[in-house]
């Protein structure tokens, strides 16, 4: 039987330099790798520390349609999930890194959770389950 697992997930970005600093200094991502592929293109991979799990592909948008998306690309909704071993512990360090919330910690029946915006206004969830 064959294996397979989500590794790489497109995240459209204004500005590549800046997402980069997002995510590795404000989340503390690692940044897997960053290749200048051209005169345009870039691969600038970044995951969560400590996993091998599956990893954002900031890639700057290239024309109106993608730039429309910057921000939205879940439509609004929470469409990215950070698993943390630590909630208090990640929760404190994100707040002391600028990270803006949009409400406050809650417990649900499957675990501990707040929403939080990254650059653009995706929405994430911080999430320890339970």
């Amino acid at each position: 039987m064959a294996s397979q697992e989500l590794f790489l997930v497109t995240l459209v970005v204004d500005d590549c330099d800046k997402a980069k600093t997002f995510y590795c200094d404000a989340l503390g991502f690692d940044c897997v790798e960053d290749t200048q592929m051209d005169a345009i293109r870039r691969w600038l991979v970044v995951r969560p520390p400590g996993t091998s799990g599956a990893a954002l592909l900031l890639a700057k948008a290239d024309g109106e349609d993608q730039r429309a998306a910057v921000g939205k690309q879940a439509g609004g909704r929470v469409g990215f999930f950070l698993r943390t071993d630590d909630f208090a512990r990640d929760y404190k360090a994100l707040l002391a890194n600028g990270v803006r919330f949009v409400e406050e910690p809650r417990h649900e029946v499957y675990g501990t959770v707040v929403v939080f915006e990254d650059l653009h206004g995706n929405r994430w969830d911080l999430l320890e389950p339970v």
